[in-house]
């Protein structure tokens, strides 16, 4: 209950998170930003994962986010380095992190079932609500046109991500 709860005040954040940009456009390198930082926090996600799972359907998922959000995070260091943008750090960014960090450390003292199923419940919430900031928010906002480009690619794997958790989760009921 204590990780339902906890998922559900993540997704408040993340949705908070995202309204609150709604209200303030943010710019490409605000942008930039809490898409570098989302995909950063599903890696430490996903390292976390891998040191801790046994179950091979967690573990082949942890290792996909791994990969993927390495993935799309290095392309999106070279778009800023090629557009020679500097990421700006925003309330919205700091808000994800602060959040990871709590997640994090909850996840921690979780072992075995309890673990894998905290841990792909929240990957199913990070990600609608990761989803969903990109649809509403950071994709219309994105003026640079490689930018919203790289940020539509992210969509769709994410989206794929999404139901991968899902199908994870069912298989650990």
């Amino acid at each position: 209950m204590k990780t339902f709860i906890s998922a559900i005040a993540t997704s408040c954040l993340l949705l908070a998170a995202g309204q609150s940009l709604a209200a303030d456009k943010p710019t490409d390198p605000q942008i930039a930003h809490i898409a570098y930082t989302a995909g950063a926090i599903d890696v430490d996600a996903a390292k976390l994962a891998l040191s801790k799972t046994k179950n091979k359907d967690v573990e082949a998922f942890a290792q996909s986010m791994k990969k993927d959000h390495e993935a799309v995070n290095e392309k999106a260091l070279a778009l800023v380095k090629k557009l020679k943008v500097t990421p700006e750090d925003n309330p919205t960014s700091q808000a994800l992190a602060k959040a990871a960090k709590e997640k994090q450390t909850e996840l921690s003292k979780l072992d075995g079932a309890a673990f894998d199923k905290a841990y792909i419940d929240n990957e199913v919430a990070y990600h609608k609500q990761v989803n969903g900031a990109l649809e509403t928010v950071l994709i219309p906002s994105a003026e640079n046109k490689d930018l919203k480009s790289l940020l539509e690619t992210g969509l769709k794997l994410f989206q794929g991500h999404e139901q991968h958790a899902e199908h994870v989760a069912m298989e650990l009921k």
